[in-house]
């Protein structure tokens, strides 16, 4: 199972107005496991970002001044998501954005739904939590989830935090992996490990000590006493 968990950063609030992409970061998962195969860009907008959209993910014309157009990226971004499934939250504003951007670029395909799926994890946390807030940072919150470095909002960041809430959302998965490198967040080519590069012989193991058997044992015959059966002294 391919999923990709998607965000991005724009101009402004409204496609319609003119807005446009400036940035876009997805998280690939298979099996619910990070791969460390990301993908991210920040994009030459060919427009002024409103001043509140700076403020709240801290991307400047400047900064962009060097960086592929959407035009550039285009061909790379749907092969990418091509068959896979989008986890987005609140995914019409995202969503919408891209098939903008695909529209002004007269890209043959310019529905994502036509090459992929796509999940929206505020519909999901909107059923599961009506009445209460569920932006990212509320749903961190109540997944206990640490989010201390979200300063900005950032696409591959956000990602990033959206994965975890997905993954503790459906299944209690707190973490896309036990460990994992910061090269794995970052894109490119390293990937994550999971638990599959662990060298079991490794581990130590603690035993009981006789004094601790004693008191196990102790504790199994009340138990039996009490109950007439002990199922873990079978």
């Amino acid at each position: 199972m391919r999923q990709l968990i998607l965000d991005t950063e724009t101009t402004g609030l409204d496609p319609q107005q003119g807005h446009r992409l400036i940035e876009i970061g997805c998280i690939e998962l298979i099996d619910r496991q990070v791969t460390g195969r990301n993908f991210h860009y920040y994009l030459q907008p060919d427009r002024e970002i409103d001043a509140e959209a700076v403020q709240v993910h801290g991307i400047t014309n400047d900064f962009l001044q060097d960086k592929p157009r959407f035009n550039e990226i285009v061909a790379e971004l749907a092969e990418y998501v091509r068959g896979a499934e989008l986890i987005i939250h609140n995914a019409p504003f995202d969503v919408g954005f891209i098939e903008n951007e695909l529209r002004l670029v007269e890209f043959p395909t310019q529905r994502l739904t036509d090459i992929c799926t796509i999940t929206d994890t505020l519909v999901m946390a909107r059923n599961r939590f009506p009445g209460q807030r569920n932006s990212l940072d509320a749903l961190c919150k109540r997944y206990e989830i640490d989010n201390s470095n979200r300063q900005f909002h950032g696409a591959l960041l956000d990602a990033r935090i959206l994965a975890d809430v997905y993954l503790a959302m459906t299944g209690g998965q707190v973490s896309m992996v036990l460990e994992t490198t910061l090269d794995s967040w970052g894109g490119g080519a390293s990937a994550g490990k999971g638990l599959s590069h662990l060298d079991l012989s490794q581990l130590r193991v603690i035993r009981a000590n006789v004094d601790e058997m004693a008191a196990h044992e102790e504790r199994l015959a009340a138990i039996t006493k009490a109950a007439g059966k002990c199922v873990w002294g079978v």
